[in-house]
């Protein structure tokens, strides 16, 4: 597909967005990188289902070793049963982890444990996420949109920094939506507290965060240490989208992509050598994406410095008296 055809596609949203525009662009099954990522760490959240499976399992039948972080271990397990039903032997490459990514404690708890039997991550895939339907807090006062979908995120992140480095060159990949084109960035009010609850809205503004973070994080280390890449997965059939926006997925569910066709760029991004941006990219089917669409979602550097000490002033909050700096 011409250049000029693809982004036509981007900007038409719902051709571009569905299946038909992964069927259009032509994006081939690439064999050349299966088997690439032998003897490679990947971290997956939100792994039990949808896109997060999906990511696994792609990233299993590269080669790689898995490691599923999930809430619930019951549900990890079984999606490896169900992965392995397609790839005989997945089992043995994926290893599921219990932890919540909105509890702080739990976060510092795993990432102790898995850097005391791992020595290096090669591949962090951020990938879970929440749309609840009121407004709710951790036991930490979070906003849990907001403490699930940035500050988890953030931490588990910080906190891993040391196996990333380790593995360097890593990835750290963030897996947004392409929602966040209709949000700005709310540096004075980042947990939208001064605002009526609108799970989509707030949804959307925590995906305009991680995309912000993403090119904070970026602009802090060379892409030749760690390189962080954001992208968006297109209007996937999840179990997620089932439950938080089911008058949307009965009318679009025609056009939606499965969630092998939403975690493509995931595993591409992951396992593909070269990437032009190598760091910092906001990406779609394969293919860098602008970050903004309108004039009017667009944010500062200020607003992303903003951003960063408010994550880094919320996570030091909920540390306790032993735990180490987070960056």
């Amino acid at each position: 597909m011409t250049g000029f055809l693809d982004r036509a596609l981007d900007l038409a949203v719902l051709p571009g967005y569905s299946r038909i525009g992964y069927a259009l662009r032509g994006l081939p099954r690439e064999e050349a990188l299966s088997r690439t990522l032998s003897g490679r760490a990947v971290l997956v959240t939100g792994g039990s289902s949808g896109i997060g499976s999906a990511v696994s399992e792609g990233f299993a039948a590269a080669g790689a070793r898995v490691h599923m972080l999930v809430r619930n271990r019951e549900r990890g397990e079984d999606a490896v049963s169900r992965i392995e039903s397609r790839l005989p032997g997945a089992s043995d490459a994926i290893e599921v982890e219990a932890c919540d990514l909105s509890r702080p404690s739990e976060l510092r708890l795993f990432a102790e444990s898995f850097q005391a039997r791992c020595d290096r991550l090669d591949v962090l895939v951020h990938n879970a996420g929440v749309l609840p339907q009121r407004r709710t807090h951790t036991a930490e006062g979070v906003e849990l949109t907001f403490a699930t979908n940035v500050l988890g995120p953030f931490l588990l992140t910080s906190l891993l920094l040391p196996s990333l480095l380790a593995a360097a060159p890593s990835r750290v990949i963030t897996v947004s939506s392409g929602g966040m084109y209709t949000a700005r960035l709310r540096p004075d009010d980042l947990q939208l507290e001064d605002e009526p609850f609108d799970g989509a809205r707030f949804y959307a503004h925590t995906k305009r965060a991680q995309v912000a973070l993403n090119r904070t994080w970026a602009e802090r280390f060379p892409a030749a240490s760690i390189a962080f890449q954001a992208m968006h997965p297109g209007w996937v059939d999840t179990p997620g989208l089932r439950t938080s926006l089911p008058r949307f997925r009965r009318l679009m569910r025609p056009v939606l992509r499965d969630a092998r066709l939403g975690a493509d760029t995931v595993v591409w991004l992951g396992a593909h050598p070269d990437l032009e941006p190598a760091t910092g990219g906001f990406w779609h089917d394969r293919a860098p994406r602008p970050e903004h669409r309108l004039r009017s979602t667009r944010e500062t550097a200020d607003d992303r410095e903003r951003l960063w000490r408010e994550c880094e002033r919320l996570c030091t909050a909920s540390e306790s008296p032993t735990a180490a700096p987070i960056c």
